[in-house]
């Protein structure tokens, strides 16, 4: 059942400024709910020769009829069946024979404990996965992260910390005291480290969660829980981004401060456990810290954003979950970018840079005095926007090599909230064709590095070429910091309610290829450059999808024609997950 589709289409760029509200409620129904033009067809499988490495393991649990039909329907969003697996898969094609190393990929992959079933997508405990590839063979594997929570959660039979969306109950009102103690203290946030993956420099490899506590190391290797990862320094906060940047030398992440609004940008040397602070930037939009679940970076600063997004105190409180979780969405607080220099942590604008370099050939004095001027903290308003996932950002300097903006792509949701609540369990077990994807795009921002106090947001390619719904995108890891040309995501065939469709998108000739197999639901698509390669997109995709027949399988793409090459299959099915990383053989 294997439905491949690809396109390739040139559209004009979008304006951005339109929102959900702003926007005719026929025009919408009608888009949405039109059914597809892109043809259809299942004979792909049939003609793709079968490589067989090994037959699946013998040792897989025996499901009931009653089991198996659920499987079938809700692969995607059914806990894993056992708490670890490893052994060869059967690839139908042929693996490229460079591609050598192993994928890792982190996502929630259980949503039940006990009798109880969890209420969001991003309740689960943390499930890793892993691709090794090695000479046209693959192997796979999972096991389940062993947090406190998870472990917690299994030894009690119940709930036992603060998730996303579900708390525990208290039995008595001392007990909900103690609660409320306990979590402004962090002590009963989750650990459960089910956001990202990523390898540092040094070459431990960290799993990790929005809350400080929540960042685990694991072994790549086996899988197995080495244990929490302990920071050495006294920063003391209990938040941080869920997506830090790793370079060659270091690593930088963004502590939210809630307790006095701001965030603290924070840099981790190699071989170290120790963050020190690069920068802090106060709340500029009111007292509420706004979520930062990702950030960008260029080669010389740090994007910090402050999105109308803001965490609530009163919804923290909340025992039932209201349609914004730990969130409130105050347009009145506005939107910010803050650009902060990675070798001094000071929030600049371009202005005061090439104010700098000019006054080199002034006198000492009026050097001195302009420069105690351009200490003041500087940012750029921008249109409201609600994003989770930054894919990169980039300088643009003049014809005499002075900075004039900085770009900023992102997976960015048309400022409207409800993508949170359309992530509930409930919903994305209902039927598929049910189309309650909000729109969603590839936001570009451009911040004037000129003094200007106001950027812009448009979209970087006509949405609709890939069905208004965009998110978990990446690019050539080589390019972070650099000028892009390629993303690679989730995009929308729709009717839908989640993303179902993988999409790479050429934001240089503004066009689009896709993929898409009928009732499949893929994860983020990661891209692995060919070793030696020049062009950016040489390489394979790699993207693991859960097969609305229950089946679960890795699929890899043509980096440059988006072609499928090969698919590494899973003696099971494989839950839905967030994101994964890359680690060479050697």
């Amino acid at each position: 059942m294997a439905t491949k589709i690809l396109s390739a289409a040139g559209s004009t760029m979008l304006g951005s400024k339109l929102t959900l509200s702003g926007e005719s409620r026929n025009v919408r129904d009608e888009y949405l709910f039109k059914k597809s033009v892109i043809p259809t067809n299942r004979l792909m499988r049939e003609l793709i020769v079968t490589n067989v490495t090994t037959r699946p393991p013998l040792s897989m649990p025996v499901l009931t009829e009653s089991d198996a039909e659920q499987e079938r329907k809700l692969v995607a969003w059914t806990s894993v069946r056992q708490e670890k697996w490893e052994g060869q898969l059967v690839v139908e094609g042929e693996i490229p024979l460079w591609l050598n190393g192993t994928y890792l990929r982190n996502g929630p992959g259980r949503w039940h404990i006990g009798d109880h079933t969890f209420r969001h997508l991003f309740d689960g405990y943390a499930t890793l996965i892993k691709l090794e590839f090695d000479n046209g063979r693959s192997k796979g594997a999972h096991r389940q992260i062993e947090s406190e929570a998870y472990k917690a959660a299994m030894k009690n039979n119940k709930l036992c910390y603060r998730e996303f969306s579900e708390d525990p109950k208290p039995e008595n009102f001392l007990s909900f005291v103690g609660e409320l103690a306990s979590l402004f203290s962090g002590a009963s946030l989750t650990d459960n480290a089910n956001a990202g993956v990523m390898q540092l420099a040094d070459g431990r490899v960290l799993c990790i969660t929005e809350t400080t506590k929540g960042s685990y190391e694991i072994d790549p290797t086996t899988l197995e829980t080495i244990g929490k990862f302990e920071y050495t320094d006294n920063l003391g906060t209990i938040l941080q981004a869920a997506h830090g940047n790793v370079t060659k030398t270091d690593y930088l992440t963004i502590l939210p401060d809630m307790i006095t609004p701001g965030y603290q940008v924070v840099r981790m040397e190699a071989g170290t456990n120790e963050r020190k602070l690069l920068g802090r930037v106060n709340c500029r939009g009111g007292p509420q810290v706004g979520w930062v679940h990702s950030f960008p970076v260029t080669e010389n600063y740090v994007i910090v954003p402050e999105m109308p997004l803001r965490y609530s105190t009163q919804n923290l409180l909340n025992v039932e979950p209201t349609p914004l979780y730990k969130f409130a969405w105050l347009p009145e607080s506005k939107g910010y970018m803050h650009v902060m220099c990675k070798a001094s942590g000071n929030i600049v604008s371009n202005k005061e840079l090439n104010m700098q370099v000019t006054l080199i050939s002034i006198t000492i004095m009026i050097l001195f005095l302009m420069t105690l001027q351009q200490l003041k903290v500087a940012s750029v308003e921008v249109p409201l926007f609600v994003t989770f996932h930054y894919l990169n950002a980039y300088e643009e300097t003049d014809e005499d090599g002075r900075l004039t903006n900085i770009i900023v792509d992102c997976c960015e949701h048309e400022a409207d909230t409800t993508i949170l609540d359309v992530l509930r369990l409930q919903n994305l077990r209902s039927n598929g064709d049910i189309n309650m994807l909000p729109f969603a795009r590839i936001g570009r921002f451009t911040l004037p590095m000129d003094g200007s106090p106001m950027g812009t947001l448009e979209a970087a390619v006509d949405p609709t070429q890939h069905g208004r719904g965009m998110d978990t995108a990446t690019i050539n890891n080589e390019y972070i910091g650099k000028k892009h040309r390629y993303v690679y995501g989730c995009g929308a065939h729709r009717p839908t309610n989640f993303p179902n469709m993988l999409t790479k998108v050429d934001v240089v000739n503004m066009t689009t290829k896709t993929w898409h197999d009928e009732g499949a639901i893929p994860s983020e698509p990661f891209f692995v450059p060919r070793p030696g390669a020049i062009e950016e997109d040489d390489g394979v995709v790699i993207s693991m999808i859960s097969d609305r027949d229950g089946e679960g399988y890795a699929l890899l793409l043509d980096g440059t024609t988006f072609e499928e090459i090969s698919r590494a299959k899973f003696p099971y099915g494989l839950p839905y997950g967030l994101h994964g990383c890359w680690i060479p053989k050697n």
